[in-house]
This record gives C-alpha cells, structure tokens and sequence, in this order.
C-alpha cells in the first residue's frame, strides 16, 4: 500500500487533521499516513512550496501527497493531480506544484475531474481524499481527469539577477521553528554569478562575508573560549537544502529570540548579495 502524506495548514487545535485521516482509514484500513506538516502558516503558498520540496524526495517513489493549503476550487484555482519524479501530489494549482517543479518537468498532469464532486468547503476531505484513495489502490491519473497543462508560475519568488550579473536581490522565503531565515538564493545560483569574486551579504544594517556550510563552522575552535565566535553570533550558510539560510548560533526563538527576531526580518523581506 503506498504511503499518503498530508501537508496542510489546518493547525492541531481542529479536526480537520483528524477527519481526513479518518476518511481515508475508511477507505482504506490499512494505508500508510505520514504527518508531513499541519502548522504552514495559513495560505502560504512558498512556505508549503520549500516544506514539500526538500521532503517529498525522501519518501519511497509512488507515495501520494495531498496538499491542502488554499484548496477551495474557483474559476483561478483547479484542481489537479500531479506525477513528479515518481511521486503523486494532490493539490489545489495555487502554485505550489510549479514552484515545486520550477527546475524539473511533470510526469503528468491531469485537471481533477471525479463523478459527483461534493461542492463545499472542505475539498480536500471530499475531493483530494478521493483521488488519493484511488492512486493508493493501483488506479492511474488518467481516470481522474484530463491533461492540465496551465501551472501557476509564480515568478515572484524567483531571485533577480541585476547590474550585469554583480547583484543578486532575493526574499525570505522560509522561518524555521529556531527562528533561521531562509532565503530564496541557492546554492548553484550564487556560485554561477561568483565567479570567485568576493562578496557582501547585505540584509538590513548587517554585512556578511563568508558562507558557511555548517552551524558550527563559524567557531575557531583553536582559539580560547572568550575569544570566539559562538553562541548568539550572526551567520550565513547553505543550509541542507543549499538555500542560503541566516541563523544566530544556538538561538532559540522563544527566549533569546532567533534571527528573524533580532533582524527583523519577515517573509519576503528581501536579502541582497553584491559581488565585488
């Protein structure tokens, strides 16, 4: 039985969590379901976008992910079920499937087309369950629906490169639980326009100029204690993801606060690397 993952922005407090868990036990008793995340912040298209993107690859090829984040269907927002890299996604095209999909191409998409949908609220129990249940007992796209080939771009979360290739202007795309910024500048992208070049990370009043690739990696361990960097320091790395990320070392959001707090950095807030 293949596994089903759900990411939605329902929180825990409801029952919505628990009532599409328990339509698809119905339908299925002995299907694998996976939390991926129930907390993305309400209709945050990008945030569910990185969360989905640097997880779905690690479950095994023909899970089935529903994603219920902006799932009402309108004349602006179908439907769709989608094959990528060997993985099923059920989603509302909010954009979240092409910002997923923004460096690879679809399998297969096909505009959700069932009999008798219920037209209500809550699509993503009696539409999404549906079309999930399907694929997990063997069915194929094909019976769904029809091909889709319209997918949101949504181009303004894509860093712009400016002044010939010297400047790169990118946003926040991403607050994890330690209060870490994530940004929109990946790795390859910041390598292609360095060119070995130094550079400056400049993010409110705050220059950075060297890129880690671990937490630690901002301590000299050669020097005595009271002389280096450490905890409560500002730092720059790829993250494991090869996002670029700023974090203060060992922060934690709830007391100290993290580097979202202590910048004042938000989502889309916008981050800028000079090349020199």
């Amino acid at each position: 039985m293949a596994i089903i993952t759900l990411t939605t922005d329902f929180g825990l407090k409801d029952h919505f969590a628990a009532v599409l868990k328990g339509s698809i036990y119905s339908e299925l008793p002995d299907a694998k379901i996976v939390d991926i995340s129930h907390d993305i912040t309400p209709f945050n298209i990008q945030e569910c976008a990185y969360i989905l993107e640097n997880t779905y690859h690690n479950f095994p090829k023909g899970t089935i992910h529903i994603v219920g984040i902006d799932s009402e269907k309108t004349a602006e927002n179908t439907h769709i079920a989608v094959l990528i890299n060997g993985h099923y996604f059920i989603s509302a095209d909010t954009g979240v499937i092409g910002l997923i999909t923004s460096e690879m191409q679809p399998e297969k998409v096909v505009e959700i087309n069932i009999p008798d949908p219920v037209h209500g609220s809550f699509p993503v129990m009696s539409v999404f369950v549906q079309v999930a249940c399907h694929l997990a007992r063997g069915g194929t796209l094909e019976v769904v629906g029809k091909p889709y080939d319209n997918l949101k771009n949504l181009r303004e979360f894509s860093p712009r490169i400016v002044e010939n290739g010297k400047k790169i202007i990118g946003s926040v795309i991403y607050i994890d639980n330690y209060g870490n910024v994530v940004t929109s500048i990946q790795k390859h992208l910041f390598e292609a326009y360095r060119n070995g070049r130094d550079f400056e990370l400049l993010v409110r009043n705050h220059k950075i100029k060297e890129i880690h690739n671990a937490y630690s990696d901002i301590i000299d361990f050669d020097l005595d204690n009271d002389k280096r960097k450490g905890d409560g320091d500002l730092l720059a790395l790829f993250n494991s993801s090869n996002y670029i990320e700023l974090a203060i070392y060992r922060s934690n959001l709830k007391t100290v606060g993290g580097a979202s707090t202590l910048l004042g950095l938000d989502y889309r807030d916008t981050i800028i690397i000079d090349f020199l």
